[in-house]
């Protein structure tokens, strides 16, 4: 029973990191700035995701601690750059204002 359920756990990280990859080419060829913040929000969730189940396969607590410190990191990271994106979209709009006035 163990090793099945340490199977499973790898190949849900294996799936896991499929979908990182995925995530992280979406990141760098994102047709929008809207759409590359999302796929770093989603990077940044599945990483923390993998490091839970190391967590739970290694039976190492402090992983956990980590994972905790990292969404901490991750949720600061997209909150400044949609701050930086909306401030160069409100720059962007009073060039436009100021060249139809």
């Amino acid at each position: 029973m163990d090793n099945l359920y340490t199977a499973l756990m790898q190949g849900a990280m294996i799936v896991l990191g499929l979908c990182l990859f995925v995530c992280l080419f979406r990141a760098v060829k994102g047709s929008t700035t809207a759409d590359r913040i999302v796929a770093v929000n989603m990077t940044g969730t599945f990483i923390i995701t993998i490091i839970l189940f190391l967590s739970l396969l290694m039976h190492e607590d402090y992983l956990v601690d980590i994972a905790l410190i990292y969404a901490m990191l991750s949720f600061l990271a997209v909150v400044l750059l949609c701050r930086i994106y909306i401030g160069i979209h409100r720059a962007k709009k009073e060039k436009e204002a100021e060249k139809d006035a």
